[in-house]
């Protein structure tokens, strides 16, 4: 076999473990936690009631206050919009704005909850939060070890982001970069939910 046809089978299939691609429609594995699957490879996947799966307690430290633990539970019984991130990330300086008006907007009913990705240098992060006047917080975790525990979730796509119901149930994820007007509908229809 010829490099270059190796090197493009190992990309091939690269793309397929990475995607969690099924065969089928349903979009949704079956267990008692959240297993990310993409059918067909989308990027935006949505779970209906029933389908949801409880999303793994995922935490780690404030970015401004290293002695500071955050973690999704902490915010239980709010929609909780958690954004993967880094200030390296060109889409990333359009979206987070975006994703600030969201917490403006639905701040008592949502939580906008960042995971800053790949940032070694903590001030550069903290200074792009600044900048941008972003007063939500960010887990900072530039080995992305917080996302671990999401099982088959494709930690390489930043930014991203992890919609989860007011009973921490995954409720939509987003391969691609957000601005508001994508999220609001899918935040005040699950804030509104009983």
């Amino acid at each position: 076999m010829r490099p270059r046809t190796a090197l493009s089978a190992l990309f091939a299939v690269l793309l397929v473990v990475v995607t969690g691609c099924t065969g089928g429609d349903d979009a949704v594995a079956r267990g008692a936690t959240f297993t990310f699957v993409s059918p067909g490879g989308k990027t935006d996947i949505f779970y209906e009631n029933e389908e949801r799966q409880k999303v793994p307690d995922i935490s780690g430290e404030d970015l401004f206050d290293e002695n500071k633990q955050i973690s999704v539970s902490d915010f239980a019984g709010k929609v909780v919009v958690i954004n993967v991130w880094g200030q390296w990330c060109g889409p990333c300086r359009t979206e987070a704005p975006e994703l600030q008006k969201v917490y403006e907007q639905m701040g008592e009913h949502v939580q906008v909850l960042g995971i800053d990705v790949r940032d070694h240098d903590r001030s550069a992060p903290q200074d792009f939060m600044r900048n941008r006047n972003l007063t939500y917080p960010s887990i900072y975790d530039p080995p992305g070890r917080s996302l671990l525990q999401l099982s088959g979730y494709p930690r390489n796509v930043v930014p991203s982001t992890i919609i989860v119901d007011k009973d921490q149930r995954v409720a939509a994820v987003f391969l691609r970069e957000l601005l508001a007007s994508d999220v609001l509908p899918v935040v005040e229809r699950l804030a509104a939910e009983k």
